[in-house]
C-alpha cells in the first residue's frame, strides 16, 4: 500500500468523486443507468460540490495519481439538551474501493481515517447500512449491531 495516498477530499476532487460514483453504481446495480452518464456526471459533480462545503467529509484513496476509493460521512445534528453530550453523529455512507485495488487494505485504511475524524470530534455514534460484503470490514473496524435502533422504510419498494 506504500503507493497509495489516503487524505480528505476537496472542491476539486468533485469530478473524479462522481466518475467513482457512477462506476460504484453501475457495478452496484450491475448494468448501465437509465440516466445519460455526462447528465448524471454533472449533477452529481454540482451536488458534490456544494456538500463537500457543507456538512459532508470525503476521504478518498488515490493510487498513481488516480482516485480509487473513498468513504463518505455525513454529519447530522441532533437537538440540544440541557445534560452533556455529543451534539452530531455521523452517517457512514457511498464507501467503494475499486475492484483492481480491492483485498490490498484501502477499504481498512478509509475507514481508519474517518474513525480518526470522528474520535477527534465530538460525535455521538456513526451509523452505517453496509452491505453483506461490506460488513465483514465494518465489523473489524469497531462497528456493531445498535442497541437502541429501530428503522421504518418509507420510500416504495
Amino acid at each position: 500500500m506504500s503507493d497509495v495516498v489516503i487524505r480528505r477530499a476537496g472542491v476539486d476532487d468533485a469530478p473524479a468523486l462522481a466518475a467513482l460514483r457512477l462506476r460504484f453504481k453501475r457495478e452496484d446495480e450491475d448494468g448501465e443507468p437509465p440516466v445519460p452518464a455526462a447528465e448524471f456526471l454533472a449533477g452529481c459533480e454540482g451536488w458534490l460540490r456544494s456538500r463537500l462545503a457543507g456538512p459532508w467529509r470525503v476521504w478518498l484513496a488515490e493510487a498513481d495519481g488516480r482516485v480509487c476509493g473513498h468513504v463518505f460521512l455525513q454529519l447530522v445534528e441532533k437537538v440540544p439538551s440541557p445534560y452533556p453530550s455529543a451534539d452530531t453523529l455521523g452517517y457512514v455512507t457511498n464507501f467503494y474501493v475499486t475492484p483492481e485495488r480491492r483485498g490490498r487494505g484501502l477499504g481498512g485504511a478509509l475507514l481508519d481515517e474517518l474513525n480518526r475524524y470522528a474520535r477527534a470530534r465530538p460525535l455521538d455514534t456513526l451509523v452505517v447500512w453496509p452491505s453483506d460484503r461490506s460488513t465483514p470490514l465494518y465489523r473489524r473496524h469497531g462497528f456493531g449491531p445498535p442497541a437502541e435502533l429501530l428503522e421504518q422504510p418509507v420510500a416504495p419498494g
